[in-house]
């Protein structure tokens, strides 16, 4: 019986301690499985949507870690969040953790699902940022620009990350960017913030490296950057190498300055050549003194005002209806001033002067009856306005670029007129020889007043490019017409060859003398020096030969 006890103790011991096994171990491999599932659900990375809610409810130490979070996944969107973020454009929901974005229109759209938001927004607060946030975010944003494959946006980030200036990490990533960059200014441009970001490596070497390479630079960042350094940095041969290159930069800024200025003066040219040009057909061809030539610019530049008027809606076709309104009205005009007062009077000078001056002041009463004596100001056209950059120091506008452009073509149009058409030959036939003319059967008359319209109505296109640089007024060509007179002068009369290069000529001498002299000082300047021209040379510079420069 002891024995059966015995056996039996020893078989129930066994049972239970391997029942205690068994047990420990379905707790040990529950308890590794459950820590597995944790720390997978801790590891496993969040997705944009979890992030965002995250934006919605963290504190601001937190959120900083989040927007990294973000930008690491490389996602569309990432990029507009970001912004809208740092733009404090991001508004949410505390309770719902729902995020939206407020875009350019005012509207809101969903942060994830980038769709508009119909339902009622008044719960939703704007995410506050503070500066040290902001930074972080305008260099994430930057950061993921820099892999965008639009060419803009990637030159943009640059451009952003130079006017910031790098840190460590910037500085790793756009050297690694810049090995795959194949567009050339944004290569360079990434090359200038690495040489800005070396400037400040202690070792001497590398910052010479980095100066030399920021020499030709015209970035205003690379200048300001080699000022502080030529004054500031402990090594001798650092400034000395800073200094050279300011003084390459200085040189290369001069150049560009010179060309800006010649611009300029082909701009001022191109308008003195447009207003000048109608009166040499009338003063330089038909020898009538027009004191009025200045009020038809004024009638063209008014018609340009009405026409944007009656097309509100079309500012960026008006000029297309303008230009041909304005040739029409201002050369009927010019038609109806010959017809009913200066056929009376060729051959006397001086009353056709006094008539004129007389009609000029009536036209401009009649602008001031009709449309106000206040100035009126004309839109100009989208493809008109701003300016093409070609460097950091030289951009040029896009507005006297397209007018500098039109006034070499109505040049050209106008000499094809007088040179290739039958009106063109019967107004040389009857400016050379009037009675010759009207001996073969030209009507002198028809031909007078068709050259004068002709030539108002070239004064009306020109105030349709005056009105793109200025307001337009009741005396809106007086300003012009004594110019107008010098250009024709110097360039010799009757001669449109002469008129172009006397526009281009006395706009460039205007443009050079201005800084020195001041605008005022600058014409009284170039009006001596055309009176001391035409002492030596009375008839211009490209004077007419033949039969009619003996008249």
């Amino acid at each position: 019986m002891m024995m059966f006890i015995s056996r039996f103790f020893k078989s129930f011991t066994a049972m239970f301690v391997l029942f205690c096994t068994f047990v420990l171990l379905c707790i040990s491999t529950a308890s590794s499985f459950a820590q597995t599932e944790t720390e997978a659900a801790v590891t496993t990375p969040l997705d944009l949507a979890g992030l965002v809610e995250q934006l919605a409810t963290g504190s601001l130490s937190e959120r900083g870690d989040t927007v990294k979070q973000i930008a690491l996944l490389k996602d569309p969107r990432s990029t507009v969040i970001i912004a809208a973020l740092e733009q404090g454009n991001l508004y949410a929901d505390s309770e719902s953790k729902k995020v939206v974005i407020k875009d350019e229109t005012g509207n809101f759209v969903d942060a994830v699902a980038q769709s508009a938001i119909t339902s009622d927004i008044s719960n939703f607060k704007k995410i506050p940022v503070n500066n040290s946030l902001r930074n972080q975010l305008r260099s994430l944003s930057a950061q993921l620009n820099l892999s965008s494959q639009d060419e803009a946006v990637r030159l943009g980030a640059v451009k952003r990350l130079l006017n910031d200036g790098l840190d460590a990490d910037s500085a790793a990533l756009l050297e690694e960017q810049a090995k795959t960059e194949s567009v050339k200014n944004i290569r360079s441009a990434m090359d200038i913030a690495l040489a800005l970001f070396e400037l400040k490596n202690p070792d001497e070497k590398i910052r010479i490296a980095a100066v030399d390479s920021l020499r030709g630079s015209l970035e205003p960042e690379a200048r300001s950057a080699l000022t502080e350094t030529s004054t500031s940095d402990e090594s001798e041969a650092v400034r000395n190498t800073a200094i050279s290159a300011l003084k390459s930069i200085e040189s290369i800024i001069s150049y560009y300055r010179l060309c800006e200025t010649i611009f300029f003066g082909l701009s001022l040219g191109s308008v003195l050549l447009l207003s000048a040009i109608g009166l040499a057909i009338t003063f330089g061809v038909m020898g009538v003194i027009n004191m009025a030539h200045g009020e038809l610019m004024m009638i063209g530049a008014y018609c340009t005002w009405v026409i944007q008027q009656l097309f509100p809606n079309h500012i960026s076709y008006s000029l297309l209806i303008a230009v041909p309104t304005a040739f029409i009205v201002a050369g009927a005009v010019g038609v109806a001033i010959e017809r009913g007062v200066i056929r009376f009077l060729y051959g006397r000078p001086l009353e056709t002067l006094l008539a004129t001056f007389g009609l000029s002041l009536v036209l401009q009463q009649a602008a001031r009856s009709i449309f106000s004596p206040l100035n009126r100001a004309v839109s100009l056209p989208e493809w008109m306005s701003g300016s093409l950059t070609i460097n950091p120091v030289l951009s040029i506008t896009y507005n006297r670029l397209y007018i500098l452009i039109f006034a070499i073509l109505i040049f050209f149009m106008l000499l094809t007129i007088l040179k290739k058409t039958s009106l063109g030959l019967k107004v040389r036939a009857v400016s050379q020889n009037r009675t010759m003319a009207r001996a073969v059967g030209v009507r002198a008359s028809w031909v007078d007043a068709l050259t004068f319209g002709l030539g108002s109505g070239i004064a009306g296109v020109a105030g349709v490019a005056l009105s793109q640089l200025t307001n337009v007024g009741p005396n809106l060509g007086q300003a012009y017409i004594i110019d107008s007179f010098m250009v024709v002068v110097f360039g010799g009369v009757g001669n449109l060859w002469g008129t172009l290069v006397g526009a281009m000529g006395l706009g460039i001498i205007n443009k050079f003398l201005e800084p020195y002299a001041g605008a005022v000082l600058a014409k009284v300047l170039v009006l001596v020096l055309l009176i001391l021209f035409i002492q030596k040379k009375p008839k211009g510079m490209f004077p007419q030969k033949g039969r009619a420069a003996a008249d």
